[in-house]
């Protein structure tokens, strides 16, 4: 029996329902083979019915806000049913889609496959390091077509290097040969729960109840230096986040904490977990990399905004099931504006740190031509059209602006509110009333639409909110949204010397950050990574991906450049663009420029009563 249309044209794909897959999946994946980096899977999956079958690679992945699945690292698919191999074929467009096969009286298939992850950066995001990994359980399953996600349950099993340890939302019912089996979970929620493990590992509780737990995963056991000082702020996060946000939309929450070199950097939300993979000095040069802890506390945020209450065309039933964006100036621009608060709220930062982060914001899209012509909302699309790829020209191309934007945006909001209440009510009223759990530990999505947040803000402070997002968000316009620094009680600035968060971010990304004065970015290498449109090295012809050979006369170096800066005179460089040189000369005679946020004489302290803890 063959039931494949023999003519070229594609069998159709099973719009999802919201009825029960008939059986249980069970998924095997061995994660042993860390030396080449390969998952193998081993996948039963009942059958319906006969004739034509339809599985499903995850396509479309809540986190990502786009079709980021990796399938080109899908390989070596055979799928057997009734002691035979069955054939399948891929749909021509819709390549995540595979059709099998299926003859009369065969119940269950099995599907048997790698993930080839990546072994280079080149190929992708590293997920898989001699020590550690980072397992997405979306890239090593296919699901039947034709049901809403939540209604098929799968049993997922795996198996690991001997000596590692393992961390993952989902609770671990016991071992199988060897293999640890996870408790059984509907197939949005299995998505929804990585698993990071590894040889050096360390597990801490971050609340009294035992409820939010970090695990940290280490290229080498003495990077986990967690000391009670490093410690507090961490469970400092929490405690003001629960205090910020209310009731927490979880019965457990997992912070998958990376610490390593090898792996690649991430920071993506769960609902009841978050990845991230920062510096494996993280903890060992604790003082000189501050300016990457603002990592955990936007994750977490997200299990209120983003996951508990998500915007209604940012919900799918289904993988395989476009994502509209059109919220994201709510679920991550508000997100951005938490996370600098909790940030300094729980001790992460001193508020000076959390100021100086402020004030690169603002004066990053003070500087950025591109909102004159491109709104922040079409800025919504940009992990579908872009999906984060490096862009020649990003400060006119725009690119996901919705997030550093987004959050002077409610800035303004948050301030507004407080100036319209007469300081008795600010932000922190909206996010209590608008993202608490109806019930503490209740894991569910609840979707709202734009007037229910008009709805929410008029109720704390009457407004035409509507006309305010409609200009901001909507329109376009010269320069930043600062209306809510000076209602906060400070102004950005500029001088000669960079904050203490400037310094420290320069250190951790390796770069000379001159975009408010010669109008760039340049990696400690020489090699440009980004220039500022219509600034001086714009003017000068400079661009992206060049290389600084010389400055004036003297070889390149941070300190010669930013010294050459200082001197309040052109700049002279020599400059290598593929297999050429030449001079170029940047019109720039007012040395170095860098921002701050500045108190307002007399003015109301509100964006330093915004920034305390809360008792």
């Amino acid at each position: 029996m063959n039931e494949f249309d023999t003519t070229g044209r594609d069998h159709p794909v099973p719009e999802p329902e919201d009825v029960a897959f008939p059986g249980r999946i069970t998924l095997n994946v061995d994660a042993r083979d860390v030396t080449r980096r390969i998952f193998r899977v081993r996948e039963t999956i009942p059958v319906p019915a006969p004739g034509v079958f339809t599985l499903l690679f995850p396509e479309w992945l809540p986190g990502y806000h786009a079709p980021q699945a990796p399938i080109e690292l899908f390989a070596g698919l055979t799928v057997r049913g009734g002691g035979e191999t069955l054939s399948w074929k891929r749909h021509s467009t819709k390549v995540h889609a595979f059709h099998v096969d299926v003859p009369e009286g065969v119940r269950q298939v099995e599907a048997c496959f790698q993930f080839l992850s990546p072994t280079d950066s080149a190929q992708g995001r590293v997920v898989v390091g001699a020590e550690m990994l980072s397992l997405q359980w979306n890239t090593v399953l296919l699901y039947p077509a034709g049901y809403y996600s939540r209604r098929i349950e799968v049993d997922a099993r795996l198996t690991l290097p001997d000596g590692w340890e393992q961390a993952c939302a989902l609770a671990v019912t016991g071992r199988e040969d060897g293999a640890l089996a996870y408790e059984t979970a509907p197939l949005d929620v299995l998505v929804d729960s990585p698993v990071f493990a590894g040889r050096n590992h360390k597990r801490v509780a971050l609340d009294d109840a035992e409820a939010v737990h970090l695990a940290i995963f280490a290229d080498r056991p003495e990077q986990i230096a967690l000391t009670p000082e490093k410690f507090a702020p961490h469970r400092g996060v929490v405690e003001q986040a629960e205090k910020l946000f209310g009731a927490p939309p979880f019965d457990r929450y997992e912070v998958l904490f990376a610490l390593s070199d090898e792996i690649g950097s991430i920071g993506v939300e769960h609902h009841r977990s978050c990845e991230a993979v920062t510096l494996p000095s993280y903890f060992t040069e604790w003082d000189e990399t501050f300016s990457r802890r603002d990592t955990i506390p936007h994750e977490f945020i997200h299990a209120w905004n983003g996951k508990h209450r998500r915007g209604e065309d940012s919900w799918t039933p289904s993988f395989d099931r476009p994502i509209r964006n059109s919220l994201m100036w709510v679920y991550e621009g508000q997100t951005q504006y938490w996370d600098r608060v909790l940030c300094a709220r729980s001790g992460l930062w001193t508020p000076e740190w959390a100021m100086g982060a402020m004030a690169l914001t603002a004066a990053t899209h003070a500087a950025r031509a591109g909102s004159r012509w491109r709104p922040m909302s079409d800025t919504t699309r940009d992990p579908i059209i872009a999906a984060r790829a490096t862009l020649p020209w990003a400060s006119w191309q725009r690119s996901e602006d919705y997030y550093s934007e987004g959050a002077l945006v409610w800035l303004d909001v948050d301030t507004r509110i407080r100036e319209l209440s007469g300081d008795t009510r600010s932000l922190d009223d909206f996010a209590r009333g608008f993202f608490a759990a109806e019930e503490a530990g209740t894991c569910t999505t609840r979707t709202y639409v734009f007037d229910e947040v008009v709805a929410a803000l008029e109720a704390l402070a009457p407004f035409d909110w509507v006309g305010f997002f409609r200009d901001r968000i909507e329109g376009r316009h010269t320069g930043a949204p600062l209306e809510g620094l000076e209602r906060g009680g400070v102004r950005l600035v500029y001088r000669a010397e960079p904050s203490a968060y400037w310094v420290n971010s320069e250190k951790v990304a390796g770069n000379v950050n001159l975009m408010f004065s010669l109008g760039l970015t340049v990696g400690n290498d020489g090699k440009l990574q980004e220039v500022l449109w219509e600034g001086p090295a714009f003017e000068a012809g400079l661009t992206t991906g060049a290389t600084i050979l010389e400055v004036a006369d003297e070889a390149f170096a941070p300190d010669v450049l930013r010294n050459a800066v200082a001197k309040g005179e052109d700049v002279r460089l020599r400059v290598r663009v593929g297999t050429r040189e030449r001079e170029v000369a940047i019109g720039w005679s007012e040395g170095h420029r860098y921002p701050h946020l500045e108190p307002i004489q007399g003015a109301r302290p509100r964006l330093a009563e915004i920034l305390a803890p809360r008792d």
